[in-house]
């Protein structure tokens, strides 16, 4: 809809970024916003959101299925949820790439029984309990987003059906044996608050990290 606002938080990234977005600007109600690190550039967003909910998306998804947003908000007000967020899909990647999103949506439905957890690359959060929640904390460099989610109550928290795309970048620039480990310790140590404040190196010699809010 051209009256829903988007807010692009761009980390200095020299492919265009800024000048592509504004060129949607006769048809989307856009703007371009200093970014950073994950964590400072969604909270910039957020601080500029004037809406009951606000959406955060990574740059490189795609909505695999048009209804998503709609039904998560009707889901969203419908039952007074405080954050959801879907499934990924790894596209046009290898059958490894795409098995490793398929574990990934494995153990985030399993979450459900326990501490259930969304992904920055989809996350619908109620506005309210997420500046109550204080926001992504801004010291934390890898698995931002997990630590925010897993703060919500599991009755206010909801995984909708229908998916985003991703693509393999992270597999490309670290491997798999390490994303996996490094996500696999992350879960091991949900409880441990000294583990998220620890440079993990996940953005080492990225070249533009893309966070966006």
């Amino acid at each position: 809809m051209s009256s829903t606002r988007v807010l692009v938080a761009d980390a200095n990234s020299t492919d265009g970024t800024p000048e592509i977005v504004m060129s949607f600007h006769d048809r989307l109600n856009v703007c371009v916003i200093r970014g950073g690190m994950p964590s400072f550039g969604r909270n910039q967003g957020a601080a500029q959101a004037d809406t009951p909910y606000v959406l955060f998306l990574d740059a490189d998804i795609e909505l695999a299925d048009p209804s998503l947003i709609r039904r998560c908000m009707e889901k969203a007000q419908k039952t007074q949820l405080h954050c959801l967020t879907t499934n990924i899909v790894c596209k046009g990647g290898s059958w490894i790439d795409r098995l490793f999103y398929v574990g990934n949506d494995f153990f985030q439905y399993l979450s459900y029984l326990h501490r259930p957890f969304a992904t920055g690359m989809f996350m619908l959060f109620d506005t309210m309990k997420f500046w109550q929640l204080g926001g992504f904390n801004e010291k934390i460099l890898f698995a931002e987003d997990y630590r925010l989610s897993q703060q919500v109550d599991r009755k206010r928290f909801a995984i909708v059906r229908g998916g985003v795309y991703t693509t393999n970048r992270r597999f490309k620039r670290m491997g798999h044996l390490k994303v996996g480990w490094l996500f696999l310790k992350t879960a091991m140590n949900y409880w441990n608050e000294k583990h998220f404040l620890r440079d993990h190196k996940y953005w080492a010699n990225e070249a533009d990290s893309l966070p966006r809010a």
